[in-house]
């Protein structure tokens, strides 16, 4: 039996209707639209994600690279990350068509979503995130990203896609790939603050208590 048939048989009929009517990356990333962001303190794997019917970025990225694999892409996920104790990190699953990358995400922002493959590489989609990447306190955040982790090619088989015990040994491989910075220090300290509009905007929906906030 092959991992996502594994999964598949771990589905309850209403679940697996779910899963199996979303027919490209474009439906993925309306199924993790509908999805409400998960403000819990721990993470899902995809399995608890369907039968939770919640998701934080992690989770939701992770469902997506499944669902992108069962369309025939190799799950693959890539971390942002911004400066230390600004922001949180964000993950993506990408894919790619006719040679160009595009990515699925869950966020609790408007801007750190879907993006169409029509990138010619990693470091250009990346960017295309750069300025809807910001914190509550109005900086522009996102400084590095990760190569892409290879889910098909997990040591740790593909538990992941059913079993939460699973996750921790995805998130230390994730967080130990090579990083590639995106600014340079000049470029940052010429940053300039996000403009009221785009902030606002871009918190459309988004619930509080799921965003970063400084310590107290």
């Amino acid at each position: 039996m092959t991992a996502l048939r594994e999964f598949e048989a771990r589905l309850s009929p209403e679940q697996l209707a779910a899963w199996r009517g979303r027919h490209s990356p474009f439906q993925v990333q309306a199924f993790l639209d509908e999805t409400p962001y998960s403000v819990d303190p721990f993470n899902r794997c995809p399995l608890r994600v369907l039968q939770d019917g919640v998701a934080n970025c992690f989770d939701g990225a992770l469902l997506a690279a499944a669902a992108l694999w069962r369309l025939g892409y190799p799950p693959l996920l890539v971390n942002l990350f911004p400066d230390p104790d600004t922001d949180d990190d964000h993950v993506i699953a990408l894919y790619k068509r006719h040679g160009c990358f595009g990515a699925v995400a869950k966020s609790n922002t408007v801007g750190l979503r879907f993006r169409e493959p029509i990138y010619r590489t990693l470091r250009e989609l990346v960017m295309s995130y750069f300025e809807f990447y910001y914190s509550v306190e109005w900086a522009k955040t996102l400084r590095s990203y990760t190569r892409p982790l290879k889910l098909a090619a997990a040591r740790e088989g593909a538990s992941w896609l059913w079993d939460d015990e699973a996750l921790a040994p995805v998130i230390a491989r994730l967080e130990a790939q090579r990083r590639y910075p995106v600014l340079t220090a000049a470029m940052v300290a010429e940053l300039s603050p996000m403009d009221r509009r785009t902030y606002e905007g871009g918190l459309l929906g988004a619930d509080d208590a799921g965003l970063w906030h400084p310590p107290e």
